[in-house]
């Protein structure tokens, strides 16, 4: 029996998987080691109750969440991991990790993670190797969900929104600049604050202020993640997240525009990495 886990820092996503089936599959709240202590991460892991009854009988446990960058971070989520699954062989790495699994099939190519964080990756389907490291919101981040966010409120805040913009987000969210600031530098998980706003833009896309943006922000990243790599153009580009998936139509202009072969667009990894973990783990043996 294995179990997979994706997290970012609001949601883990769990599949438990016996003898090439999926026998559980539930969510608990985010893992990551950026935000959370081990003790908050074992309370996390032990209140998604269900999976708890199978816990002695995980033979390997594969963790892939956001802020899992480094050995040292690695290993907080592994010893909080640990207390809970104690007779599990337990794996810690990070989420670009499990975008490159996840849209892997069976050539190297690149793949880009742009949800609440962005990232990309070179997998030739034994090492997944990045060029350029993620360096989080406030450092890095182009192209996301906070990213966007952050440029939303920006705009918002100094009036610079058309007015018809303004108006229908002043309806939506009725939030002042106190709780915009008291949310982004007083409170915890300001990333996930910034990346739900990206929703708002998502309905008013088609708006030429969001469009601007959105190929400013989606080209940005491009360069900076992609054109990193001097044989970029030689192989397949994946996306993985929410900003590919809801802006397809951009992204695919900013590809077009560049020259660079778009592979798989999908919004959440754990389907297919299940089945990666599945075709390792029980045909290959």
């Amino acid at each position: 029996m294995i179990l997979i886990g994706t997290s970012g820092s609001s949601k883990c996503d769990w599949e438990l998987i016996q003898d090439n089936k999926k026998v559980l599959t539930l969510s608990s709240s985010g893992i990551n080691p950026y935000f959370h202590t081990e003790d908050i991460i074992e309370v996390s892991v032990r209140s998604a109750g269900e999976l708890l009854k199978y816990a002695d009988q995980i033979e390997v446990v594969f963790f892939y969440g956001s802020g899992c960058s480094s050995k040292k971070l690695q290993n907080i989520v592994h010893r909080a991991l640990s207390k809970v699954f104690v007779q599990s062989h337990i794996y810690v790495n990070h989420d670009i990790v499990a975008a490159a699994f996840a849209t892997y099939n069976g050539t190297p190519s690149f793949t880009c993670l742009m949800g609440t964080g962005s990232n990309s990756c070179f997998f030739d389907g034994d090492i997944v190797r990045q060029e350029v490291p993620g360096v989080d919101y406030v450092l890095g981040d182009e192209g996301s969900g906070a990213y966007f966010g952050k440029i939303l409120l920006q705009a918002f805040l100094r009036k610079q929104l058309p007015a018809e913009l303004a108006t229908a987000f002043e309806e939506t969210y009725n939030i002042t600049k106190h709780d915009i600031l008291q949310n982004v530098y007083m409170k915890p998980f300001a990333n996930v604050y910034l990346a739900s706003f990206s929703q708002f833009i998502h309905q008013h896309k088609d708006h030429d202020f969001f469009r601007v943006i959105l190929k400013d922000g989606i080209r940005e990243f491009v360069e900076i993640y992609l054109e990193c790599y001097p044989d970029h153009k030689n192989y397949t580009v994946h996306f993985v997240g929410s900003i590919p998936f809801f802006f397809e139509d951009i992204l695919k202009e900013i590809l077009t525009e560049k020259g660079i072969a778009l592979g798989k667009i999908i919004k959440e990894p754990i389907e297919q990495l299940v089945q990666y973990h599945i075709n390792k783990h029980y045909t290959t043996r």
